[in-house]
């Protein structure tokens, strides 16, 4: 598996690659520190079909070009000529949401990569994925409340699900920005780097995650996010085929011999 010609999606700025088994989705938007248009958070969603339709990924790390944000939120520009009314509210509502949707059930270990500025749709993103690391120069948080916007239901169930009600309530109340170490200390991220370290800590846990098997991860995952929020997951008898799955796999086959032979396995995903 080798690298591959980046593919773009809405006019360049989102972009898919991979290296091997990681596959990276960059926010390409740095004159606006990265805001989602709404062309990306359709380009967003296809860039994920796209990278679970390929077997050879196995783990798919986010992140932001340029040097001053992960995501900094929406674009607000686009806001007079695409939620200027109900309907263009509703479409917009649907299609970032459809967005957010498939990123939070991707079955794939997802990694946020964060520097700079993550902020109100930006931390949303962040938090659909299943780890974060973020540089020592982070800010993160949901300044909704500064601009007179209602938090829709999904977004604050995951805030709720990931960090409990208290700390989901101070973010949303106060709007207030968070250090990178306060990130840390209350749960928003897993790691904290230094900026010049980011990638190469995000490459390294990306390159462990893809080390293991497949069908293991998926499961993992699968069962976390049922757990996390049942509506949304696949109930207990899914869980259970999934593990059972596992067992019958060449993959676990595979795992046996290498353990027993001292080697590194190769699993195929099946």
């Amino acid at each position: 598996m080798t690298s591959m010609q980046p593919t773009d999606f809405a006019d360049g700025r989102l972009k898919a690659d991979r290296d091997g088994a990681i596959g990276r989705i960059i926010f390409n938007n740095p004159d606006r520190m990265n805001a989602m248009a709404l062309a990306m958070w359709d380009g967003l969603k296809d860039a994920l079909a796209m990278f679970e339709n390929d077997d050879t990924i196995r783990v798919v790390v986010l992140s932001g070009a340029g040097d001053k944000a992960f995501v900094s939120g929406a674009d607000i520009s686009e806001f007079d000529a695409l939620r200027s009314t109900p309907a263009g509210v509703e479409n917009y509502n649907a299609r970032s949401e459809a967005a957010d949707a498939a990123l939070y059930n991707f079955p794939k270990p997802t990694i946020a990569e964060i520097k700079g500025y993550c902020v109100g749709g930006g931390m949303g993103l962040a938090v659909a994925c299943d780890l974060r690391v973020c540089a020592d120069d982070t800010r993160m948080g949901i300044t909704a409340g500064k601009l007179g916007l209602g938090y829709g239901y999904d977004g604050v169930r995951k805030l709720v699900s990931l960090l409990g009600p208290a700390v989901a309530a101070e973010i949303l109340c106060t709007a207030k920005l968070f250090t990178a170490e306060e990130a840390l200390m209350k749960g928003m991220v897993s790691e904290v780097v230094a900026r010049a370290d980011l990638r190469a800590s995000v490459d390294a846990l990306a390159q462990r995650i893809a080390a293991n098997a497949p069908l293991s991860l998926e499961a993992a995952k699968a069962a976390i996010r049922t757990i996390s929020i049942p509506e949304n997951g696949i109930g207990r008898e899914g869980i259970d085929a999934l593990t059972a799955a596992c067992f019958a796999s060449e993959d676990y086959a595979e795992g046996r011999a290498a353990f027993a032979q001292k080697r590194k396995p190769e699993f195929k995903r099946r």
